[in-house]
């Protein structure tokens, strides 16, 4: 087939808007809300502008859109040298330990903030009674000032965060709309616009200077440039094919509007990527993904295999004898290998036995204390999962009655829970210098291999465990470096490598496509000249399953399986240059497949 070009002789041509900035924020969850608060503290005295742009709307956008029940990254009392040693045992010594002790010693300080700005945050009283976060306003003493969170865990603090994103994304908005207020700016927040496409310099390929994308709900197209430009758009889901399949399709763990765009566009521009080849499979509630960290810390609860053993226990010399000193403490990874090995051998289905540790709690609590509990447990689903809550009500399941399925999700691709997939960044300046790390540091921390692009979140690779917490901390650091990048480099005026209306036609070419033959016959879904985005997924989830070491394949694979997947999806890439639109959002459909084939 010849190649298509769109000249918008068969759809319309969008309206195009172009913005000039000098910080470009490109994403709406924790680590961009992040970026906006500390840059526009910085930025706007200097009359420094500063664009943010979501794909959604900005209070529910993200990971953390759906709410949470605990914040996963909180030092307290702790030593962010211990914090380094956790996260480096969970991920098995693949690490950089400089920006890991960076996020540590900065996260406490975006709990506080989000304690200030509202956040309830459970406390332990001083006679030592454990309320929740509205028991906690009342006593009036912060964090900050020392009062103890409820930890559920040696990391963890338990929230009652159903609105925690919306808190933060306040937050945001305020800094933003201080910046466009003190900058003259018309708009400065741009929500459903959705960026496709970083521009390198026309003067220097190695160096971005904009950004094109599209409204998904207006027939607009946006080009902006940009001295520096922060991507944090969240990782990677649907790349393989998930577990909830027809009436369920649409439920994973981890975010489902995130498409890879964080990795995909600064790869396409030549950004180092690492530990791509990390994919985090969650255990997590059958179906419904609950989550159970709240379960397995808090509540206390333990999993068992169908015969009652605790598979940790009885794996754990196996396991020692394999990977040595990574398995004195099971780290995820080698839970998961547990759990899949006794499923394997016919000893699924896997429990939480919720039961049980109801059970043990009726032991030191009294009747009112353990209908808390059971509130509690109930809360842990209407906080951040609330299709768990459903699935438990619709299954008739009590969890202080009866024990609920585990099972390990479909593989994701991520940087800020317990994976490490993403961009290569420059470190913190101090702490490589001061133990020589010249490879760690090339001028501004949290900037990529790309001259004037940065990241954080999910983006940041090789530095796991940030979660919530640690992704808006590290969308700070990252923030307050570009405006000092900025301020370095005043001089320089971005330059696009093509013009607007070039872009404009690419992005747009979906649309083209679809508009030119819809009518070759008489069913639009099955076309020899195109193919729609919803099927062009399947068959990447289909190879990805496959090939590349899915649930379905009990997630192995080997040199000859991911040979011919490769083949297989160069194919796929192919034609994905063949997708086709009949309206916006099956537009943004195409560009999220595009970023996860990159």
């Amino acid at each position: 087939m010849e190649k298509e070009t769109c000249t918008f002789s068969y759809c319309a041509k969008p309206e195009v808007v172009e913005v000039e900035t000098d910080i470009l924020l490109v994403g709406g969850g924790m680590a961009c809300c992040g970026a906006a608060f500390e840059a526009a503290r910085w930025a706007t005295p200097k009359g420094i502008k500063i664009v943010m742009v979501d794909k959604a709307a900005t209070d529910r956008s993200g990971s953390v859109a759906m709410g949470l029940s605990a914040i996963n990254t909180y030092m307290g009392e702790n030593d962010p040298a211990d914090y380094v040693k956790y996260v480096r045992a969970d991920l098995m010594g693949i690490i950089r330990e400089d920006l890991v002790y960076d996020l540590g010693r900065h996260v406490d300080d975006s709990v506080h903030l989000f304690e200030e700005w509202g956040l309830p945050i459970w406390r332990i009283t001083d006679e030592g009674k454990k309320v929740d976060g509205a028991e906690a306003k009342k006593i009036g003493k912060t964090l900050k000032e020392g009062a103890k969170p409820v930890r559920s865990g040696r990391w963890q603090i338990m929230i009652n965060g159903e609105s925690y994103k919306v808190i933060v994304a306040e937050a945001a908005k305020k800094a933003l709309e201080y910046n466009r207020q003190a900058t003259g700016m018309e708009q400065n927040h741009f929500e459903r616009v959705f960026i496709v496409k970083l521009i390198p310099d026309a003067n220097n390929p190695n160096r971005v200077a904009g950004a094109v994308g599209f409204s998904v709900r207006e027939h607009k197209a946006y080009v902006f440039k940009a001295k520096c430009m922060l991507v944090a758009a969240g990782g990677c889901v649907n790349v393989f094919r998930p577990r909830s399949t027809g009436e369920g399709m649409g439920r994973t763990w981890f975010a489902v509007w995130n498409a890879g765009s964080t990795y995909a566009m600064p790869a396409e521009l030549g950004a180092k990527m690492v530990l791509m080849e990390n994919r985090f499979v969650p255990a997590r509630f059958k179906d419904g993904y609950g989550p159970v960290g709240a379960w397995f810390l808090f509540f206390k609860a333990k999993a068992t295999n169908a015969l009652g053993e605790d598979y940790c226990a009885t794996h754990h010399e196996e396991l020692k004898q394999k990977y040595g000193k990574y398995a004195e403490i099971l780290g995820t990874c080698l839970r998961n290998e547990a759990m899949m090995d006794d499923m394997k051998k016919g000893k699924g289905p896997i429990w939480m036995r919720t039961d049980l540790a109801f059970e043990e709690a009726k032991k030191v609590m009294d009747a009112k204390e353990i209908k808390h509990l059971e509130a509690e447990a109930w809360e842990d689903f209407l906080d951040m999962t609330i299709a768990q809550a459903g699935l438990w009500a619709a299954n008739n399941i009590r969890p202080e009655e009866k024990q609920s399925e585990l099972m390990p999700a479909e593989p994701y691709l991520l940087g800020s829970h317990a994976g490490c997939a993403g961009l290569w960044t420059s470190g913190p300046e101090d702490i490589c210098k001061k133990h020589g790390l010249d490879e760690y540091f090339w001028g501004y921390n949290r900037m990529t291999t790309i001259d004037g692009l940065f990241t954080a979140g999910d983006g940041c690779g090789a530095s796991g465990h940030k979660f919530s917490s640690g992704s808006h901390a590290e969308g700070r650091i990252a923030g307050k470096e570009m405006v000092r990048y900025v301020l370095e480099h005043q001089d320089y005026t971005p330059t696009l490598a093509k013009s607007a209306d070039e872009y404009v036609a690419e992005i747009f070419l979906p649309f083209e496509i679809y508009e030119k033959y819809k009518n070759y016959t008489t069913d639009p879904n099955v076309n020899p000249h195109y193919i729609r985005p919803s099927l062009l997924q399947k068959r990447l989830q289909k190879i990805m399953d496959e090939y590349v070491g899915g649930a379905g394949y009990w997630y192995m694979t080997s040199k000859t399986m991911l040979e011919e997947g490769l083949r297989q999806l160069e194919l796929l890439k192919e034609d994905s240059h063949r997708m086709a639109a009949a309206d916006h959002h099956e537009l943004m459909r195409c560009w999220e497949n595009y970023h996860r084939i990159v």
